[in-house]
């Protein structure tokens, strides 16, 4: 029997759930952890491998934990579109940013972008039944392990996975695996959140302010951090 998203009335909307928050806020600590430790290395000379496991896990849990939440906070959306065409601006500023000054790897399709296109299609995705959203996030994860050892002679199909020959990004993330993480974020919606009747996924109340504040400014701080970070970083050298 095909499962239809059930729209949330007001009250429930604005909302806010504890956890959620404190996923979100995790993420963009991680992220900036992640980055700063890049940063060090690869603009301030200081001997530090961000390859290592443990640097390599923190950032890929950063990414992995924004795009769950995003999966799982499109259920409260009630303009996804917009806010996704908001984010895929955003991307494509990075874009252009990252073209002028270290144009050998610019971002073609970062997080932003991953984040910004499958806001715009989760009102596509909600409608789907549970047992397709599983099959399409097993099928996901296989296809982009598939396109990963595949080599094509053009750029075009870079957002989908597809890479070609001497490819190198400072952010890449296609939809193809990481769209079955955005599935299983909206899977975790409809079977904690939707309907009310089961508990919640990790239900609690916040009282930190230091995390809503996080998690409410987690583009804001996105879009900014590197800069703060490379000024600070400038200025020591200087």
């Amino acid at each position: 029997m095909k499962t239809v998203r059930q729209p949330l009335n007001r009250s429930n909307s604005d909302h806010r759930y504890g956890e959620i928050d404190v996923l979100r806020a995790a993420a963009i600590v991680l992220m900036v952890v992640f980055h700063l430790v890049y940063d060090l290395r690869e603009f301030a000379g200081v001997n530090i491998d961000y390859q290592a496991p443990l640097w390599f896990a923190i950032g890929k849990a950063s990414a992995l934990l924004f795009i769950f939440v995003s999966g799982l906070s499109s259920g409260f959306s009630r303009s996804p579109v917009r806010r996704g065409l908001k984010v895929l601006f955003f991307g494509m500023i990075i874009t252009v940013v990252t073209y002028l000054f270290m144009k050998e790897e610019f971002i073609r399709f970062g997080i932003l972008h991953f984040l910004g296109v499958t806001m715009i299609i989760s009102p596509f995705l909600l409608k789907l039944s549970s047992r397709t959203l599983w099959g399409l996030s097993a099928c996901s994860a296989l296809l982009g392990f598939w396109f990963a050892d595949q080599v094509i002679g053009t750029s075009l199909f870079l957002p989908v996975g597809l890479m070609y020959d001497g490819f190198s990004s400072l952010d890449y993330y296609p939809l193809f695996p990481y769209l079955a993480v955005t599935l299983l974020g909206i899977l975790a919606y409809r079977y904690f959140y939707a309907h009310r009747v089961k508990p919640s996924l990790v239900s609690f109340q916040l009282n930190s302010k230091l995390t809503k504040w996080l998690s409410r400014n987690s583009l804001g701080i996105y879009l900014i951090h590197q800069p703060i970070i490379l000024s600070i970083l400038f200025i020591v050298a200087r």
